[in-house]
């Protein structure tokens, strides 16, 4: 457990839209604006707006804890590939990926406020 305030700034995603294949990297700032050092679990969670199968509205999909000190700022990448964005369809007993908007959300906690969103695509 960390004592520390931590800020979360400019999430990213290094581009718009991806194919169902694809991998894309999401990036956030991360500062601790706290006056010692201290440790924080980044969290990033994964909402797909459409698809086969009935999604949680939240899905967490990757956490990092990181050590920062004091006044420092990191950025924290995070991969969301194929693996991350699929989900098992009990109609056809199988793990399957849609194309859809995905919604992103990193922060320390499950109700991270700071979001972005990416489009996978069939081509």
């Amino acid at each position: 457990m960390s004592y520390g305030s931590f800020q979360y700034a400019n999430l990213t995603v290094d581009r718009p839209t991806i194919t169902l294949t694809e991998t894309i990297i999401a990036s956030v700032e991360v500062t601790h604006i706290a006056d010692r050092d201290g440790d924080e679990v980044v969290q990033l969670d994964l909402h797909q707006r459409h698809g086969l199968a009935i999604r949680l509205v939240r899905e967490l999909k990757g956490f990092r804890r990181i050590a920062l000190a004091a006044g420092e700022t990191r950025t924290v990448q995070f991969d969301v590939g194929p693996d991350e964005r699929r989900s098992w369809n009990a109609a056809v007993h199988d793990w399957v990926t849609d194309t859809s908007t995905f919604d992103i959300w990193v922060g320390g906690d499950s109700t991270a406020e700071l979001t972005t969103t990416f489009e996978v695509t069939a081509q």
